[in-house]
């Protein structure tokens, strides 16, 4: 068996056409993907078609520093130092993979939990939960699982306008707090009064982790925005950069206000990582799976992260739930959006200290709601255009995480979401306020 360390990468089919981006819109093919184009990649290295022959093994990795990044496989990674697979692990693997008939196909290290992981084919004809049982008898074996697959949580919803091209931005009119002249379409940012908001804070420094689709860092309201990239999914650079929901969910958090361009974010002076663990298919739906998410959780750990959006959701995953496990007892924030039917027991809401968002008009109490429809944001192409979802209402509560750790560092998941219960529960019959929220944290932002 050879070394696992690079990511079999199949290419993308024709790009996703933009007619309309937001995530709650059906994309239209455009003709090259509608003629017989290849299929989306099921990153992992798998064979098309073969998913549910693929599992998923992790096993110790004790290393020191080397000169690779956690999470990562060569040349897809920044150039931070990181942590490869020892020999020992290597080793391992391989004698489990002989031991077992598998075919193996990847594998990445991940620092933050000392393991090695890796992906294999099953033997044809064979019995994955057979396999898995086996797998777990093994005491070489740390963990064994299938390669489970997620997806980012947009909702079909009525297209509120055309998309909106940034030669029809006018100069704003009337008496506002921005000259940026969709903010008057922002009704839900209005309500969530995140003028009053930035007179207190605007996320200054705060690193808010989107692990996503890719994200146009090259929008033009996103200019000036500090952003670090990966992208755990192919090596295609102008892919990352049309991809849509990573672009809308990015849009609502850091968008820039007073330049006279398009709409404002919630936290224009927080730090993007915008790391790309989904890929988009043909219909526009985005797909991601056990082992870009964990690279992408990984590399957002070893990256200091303080916040990490998740507005995807899929199954219960046990490697992506030791992470989470990691980030949480780090302190990290991490925010997820409620899937449809409001069920809270896959990832990444089934791990306790998620802050799980719903929309507002969703009515079912629980989890923290936040504006999730109708919402206008960005879209690939300098673009801007209405997304419906709790993708949207996740990132409203990711954007007012970042507000409130620059007025307080030390704030953790759990306490936030006190917060901002607190609030909610003191004026139950108005829309969460992130004034209200920061002059519920600190005496020194008042609201007026």
């Amino acid at each position: 068996m050879k070394p696992l360390h690079r990511i079999a990468v199949l290419a993308l089919a024709a790009a996703l056409a933009a007619a309309l981006g937001g995530c709650g819109h059906t994309a239209t093919p455009s003709a090259s993907a509608t003629a017989g184009a290849a299929p989306a990649p099921l990153v992992g290295g798998a064979p098309s078609g073969e998913a549910g022959r693929v599992v998923v093994i992790a096993v110790a990795n004790t290393v020191g520093e080397l000169p690779l990044s956690s999470g990562s496989t060569p040349g897809l990674y920044s150039k931070k130092p990181g942590y490869v697979a020892g020999v020992r692990a290597e080793v391992l693997m391989e004698e489990v993979a002989r031991a077992h008939g598998l075919k193996p196909l990847d594998s990445w290290p991940i620092r933050s939990l000392g393991l090695h992981c890796a992906t294999f084919l099953i033997p044809e004809g064979a019995s994955r939960d057979e396999v898995l049982a086996a797998l777990a008898r093994d005491s070489r074996v740390a963990l064994a699982q299938p390669l489970q697959e997620f997806g980012t949580l947009g909702a079909p919803g009525a297209t509120v306008a055309a998309a909106i091209a940034p030669s029809s931005a006018g100069k704003a009119s009337g008496e506002q707090p921005y000259n940026d002249p969709y903010f008057p379409l922002q009704r839900g940012l209005v309500g969530f009064g995140i003028a009053q908001a930035h007179r207190c804070a605007r996320g200054d420094g705060v690193r808010v982790a989107v692990i996503d689709t890719g994200v146009e860092t090259d929008h033009p309201d996103l200019a000036g925005v500090p952003a670090d990239t990966a992208n755990f999914v192919d090596h295609d650079a102008a892919r990352f950069q049309r991809d849509h929901h990573g672009t809308e969910v990015a849009g609502l958090i850091a968008a820039q206000p007073g330049n006279a361009t398009g709409i404002v974010g919630i936290a224009p002076g927080a730090k993007l990582l915008a790391l790309k663990a989904c890929w988009e298919r043909n219909d526009g739906t985005a797909t991601c799976n056990s082992f870009t998410l964990s690279q992408a959780l990984a590399s957002a750990i070893d990256r200091g992260a303080q916040v990490v959006n998740l507005s995807l959701g899929g199954p219960a995953d046990e490697l992506l739930t030791k992470l989470l496990r990691v980030a949480l007892s780090r302190g990290i924030v991490v925010v997820g959006a409620v899937p449809p039917g409001g069920a809270r027991d896959g990832f990444p809401l089934g791990v306790p200290g998620v802050i799980a968002v719903q929309d507002l008009g969703t009515p079912s109490a629980g989890p923290v709601a936040a504006p999730g429809r109708e919402v206008l944001t960005l879209m690939p192409g300098g673009r801007y255009d209405f997304a419906t979802g709790t993708s949207m209402a996740a990132a409203h509560i990711s954007g007012l995480a970042a507000l409130m750790l620059q007025r307080q560092p030390s704030l953790d998941g759990p306490r936030i979401e006190k917060l901002l219960r607190d609030q909610a529960t003191s004026q139950p019959s108005t829309p969460l306020n992130a004034c209200r929220v920061l002059e519920a944290l600190d005496s020194h932002c008042g609201c007026g």
